[in-house]
Order: structure tokens, then C-alpha cells, then sequence
């Protein structure tokens, strides 16, 4: 038989492996958590403006985030990830409403086309209307990677981009609390810069503090606005909407009559094969319209100016005009100078400097 002394060692023998089975199982843990981050993202909510809608296009596999909007701003306007030197803002410049302006028009097919408010959009985005939800489930993360690939962008491959930004020391702890690991890729790429791209919701231009009550337009806006709105005035807001639409867009696409025989092999008929669709393209935002010159998806016209001159008497007849250019058989609205100016003055009321004036001051 056992003496008490022995059974004492053993049970204290015992304990003492037990401490020490227990201390590795800590110090193992405090080891796996020390470098492996928990993945605990903070969800991100856009702002929506009075009036404007809430279906927002923000598909389930990328939802929003803080951490992803975070690195995505970083990836929007860092021009070390490309050989190139190029990023998203060479294009999309925050102080033209991320439009490119007069000052750097790039060789792509189509002019470029604003960033804002195209989480309200669902029905498809470029000129053509070819990157939509209803068209294979494509979206802006397709924009995206397409700008990194287009020779007459980016001009890069996804393994070279991710090849660049695995150099950049800083972006592995970004991917890590955007995603859950510091895996970089081409797809998380694409998801954090569109969700970044959706933040981007201008909706505090003159026009919009008149509709909450907190300005006043003038007469001359007044009468602009008017114009806008009727189809015996300027006849505008079939295609960009009205009080009803702050969008100012309906982002449907429409034959404009800006050339007689279209012959764009990218314009909406590329896309749909209707005939009725040769030369249509997508109507833009009014939105913004002090900044985002140049117009139309050529860039023809590179003021206001220009474009009302247009509608007001240049339309070219043709076939495929859409039913809304009620003035085609007329040439155009037929204004005159003065109503010209106050529809050119309700049209500015649509600038949202506040919003260009952000997001310059940001970066």
C-alpha cells in the first residue's frame, strides 16, 4: 500500500502538469489572436438625401463597410498600383464631380462619365447601359476590373496589380480588416473600390436645399425650372426627370438626335440588337453639370452653352430619335436668348459645390 506522503507527490505532480497543460493552451491562444486579428467589420450606412430613393444597388456579396470604404479610398487614388501611374481619380477628379473635365480628356472610346449617386442606379451604368444588374449580374466591381484591363486605361493585368500592391507594406493590414485576411486580390480589389464608389451621394446642390425649404430660387431659376419641366417649354424632363426624379436622370437611354446616321459600334443597339436603339445612349445627371463638362458621349460640346445651342436648334433628323424629342420636326425648342439664360440659370442651380468641395479637400 501507497504511504499518504506518496499519494500527496502524485496528486501535487498532477496539478502541476495541469498548470502547465493550461498555461500552453493560454499562451497559444494569446499566440493565434495576437496574429490572426478577429474579422469584426463596421458596417457602413449611406446617408440618403430628402427625397431621393432608397432602393439602393449594393449587391449581397460586397456589402458596405467601414474598413472596406476605408481601402478602397486608399486604392481609388493611388497611382502606385498601376506602371502606368494612373489611378481612378486621373479620370474621375473629385474637383469635376469625378468627371474628367476640359483639362484631361483621355483616349477611351466614350467620355467619361461622373461617379456620383450610382448606388441609386439599377438599371445599368456607361454610356451603353451594358454594365447592368439585369445583364449577367454585372456591376460597378465590373467596371472596375474592366478600367484596370482596357489598354486605353489602366492598360494592366490583375496579377500586376496585386503583384504591386503585395509590395506596398501598408495595404496587407487594410486587406485584413477589410476582408478577414491579408490575402490581396483582384476581386477584393474591384469590391473595396465600388464600395467606396457608393458613397459618393451628391444631394445638397441649391435645387435640393430649395425642395427642403432652405432656399430660395431666383425668378430667373424659377423660369428656368419651368422651362425644364413642360414640353412647351425646353421639354427636358422626360429623359433627366423632375421634382419627381432628383436624380435628374432616369438612367435609361435615348437617341437624342445628335447625329442623323449613327454609326457607334458601342452605343445601346450593340447591347440590345433593336433597331430602335442605334445611336441611343445613356441620359447623365444634370447633376453636378457645372463640373462635368465636357457633354455628350462623344465630349462634342465643351460648355453649357454649347449643349442648349443644340437642343434649341441643332437636332439632326433621323429615324431612330427617341418619342420624347417632341421638338425634332422643328429643329429644337426654339427658345429664345432670355429663356435660354434662365433655363442655363435653373440648370446651375443643380451644382453641388459642397459635394465637390468635400471630397477635393479630402484627398
Amino acid at each position: 500500500m501507497k504511504r499518504v506522503g506518496e499519494y500527496t507527490n502524485e496528486i501535487c505532480t498532477i496539478a502541476v502538469l495541469l498548470a502547465l497543460a493550461i498555461s500552453c493552451i493560454c499562451l497559444h491562444a494569446c499566440h493565434k489572436d495576437e496574429h490572426n486579428t478577429p474579422y469584426a467589420p463596421t458596417p457602413y450606412t449611406i446617408a440618403i438625401p430628402l427625397y431621393f430613393p432608397n432602393n439602393l444597388n449594393i449587391p449581397h456579396n460586397n456589402p458596405m463597410t467601414t474598413e472596406g470604404v476605408a481601402l478602397g479610398k486608399k486604392l481609388f487614388f493611388d497611382t502606385r498600383i498601376t506602371e502606368s501611374g494612373m489611378c481612378c481619380a486621373t479620370c474621375h477628379c473629385p474637383e469635376n464631380a469625378f468627371d474628367c473635365g476640359t483639362q484631361h480628356t483621355p483616349q477611351t472610346h466614350h467620355n467619361v462619365m461622373p461617379l456620383f449617386n450610382l448606388v441609386f442606379n439599377s438599371n445599368g451604368y456607361l454610356w451603353n447601359g451594358s454594365v447592368a444588374p439585369t445583364n449577367g449580374g454585372k456591376n460597378i466591381e465590373d467596371i472596375v476590373l474592366a478600367t484596370i484591363t482596357d489598354p486605353a486605361e489602366f492598360n494592366a493585368t490583375p496579377d500586376r496589380v496585386v503583384a504591386t500592391l503585395s509590395q506596398l507594406p501598408e495595404y496587407a493590414p487594410l486587406f485584413q480588416k477589410a476582408f478577414g485576411s491579408e490575402e490581396i486580390n483582384i476581386d477584393r480589389v474591384c469590391r473595396a473600390i465600388a464600395q467606396y464608389v457608393r458613397t459618393l451621394v451628391s444631394g445638397n446642390s441649391k435645387f435640393d436645399r430649395y425642395l427642403r425649404g432652405e432656399a430660395q430660387l431666383t425668378p430667373e431659376e424659377l423660369r428656368g425650372y419651368v422651362l425644364f419641366t413642360t414640353e412647351e417649354g425646353a421639354d427636358c424632363f422626360h429623359c433627366h426627370g423632375s421634382e419627381g426624379n432628383p436624380l435628374f436622370t432616369t438612367n435609361q437611354c435615348y437617341n437624342n438626335a445628335l447625329q442623323a446616321h449613327p454609326t457607334d459600334p458601342l452605343d445601346r443597339y450593340a447591347v440590345t440588337q433593336n433597331e430602335n436603339d442605334r445611336g441611343a445612349y445613356k441620359a447623365p445627371s444634370l447633376r453636378n453639370i457645372g463640373f462635368t463638362a465636357p457633354y455628350m458621349h462623344d465630349g462634342r460640346f465643351s460648355t453649357i452653352d454649347q449643349v442648349l445651342q443644340f437642343y434649341n436648334e441643332g437636332l439632326q433628323p433621323t429615324p431612330y430619335a427617341s418619342v420624347f424629342m417632341h421638338k425634332l420636326g422643328q429643329g429644337g425648342a426654339c427658345l429664345s436668348a432670355s429663356q435660354l439664360a434662365d433655363l442655363k440659370a435653373f440648370l446651375n442651380t443643380l451644382n453641388d459645390t459642397s459635394f465637390v468641395e468635400q471630397h477635393r479637400n479630402e484627398h
